[in-house]
């Protein structure tokens, strides 16, 4: 994959194509994961702030494939600078 892509609602690297989320019709979206996206439809009716505390609980996973050691406090304050840039949250 040449370009780098994230879900536009957590976040998530997406790494490849079996983390992309589906459309209506089955075909891949490279714009959500599996987790937040699946048939045209997110998974989950939440708030960003909700999403945001959602992440947070695998903040030890973050840690550990990127390397860093960020505390759960410090990864939240990350995202909510971070989540309003995404598409579901009203980024572009």
């Amino acid at each position: 994959m040449n370009r780098e892509l994230i879900c536009q609602s957590c976040g998530m690297p997406l790494e490849e194509e079996g983390l992309f989320g589906t459309n209506a019709n089955r075909s891949k979206n490279e714009e959500y994961c599996i987790y937040c996206f699946k048939n045209g439809r997110y998974t989950q009716d939440v708030t960003m702030d909700e999403m945001i505390e959602h992440c947070a609980n695998y903040v030890d996973d973050f840690n550990r494939d990127t390397g860093l050691n960020l505390t759960r406090d410090e990864a939240v304050q990350q995202m909510r600078m971070y989540f309003p840039k995404l598409k579901r949250w009203g980024g572009n």
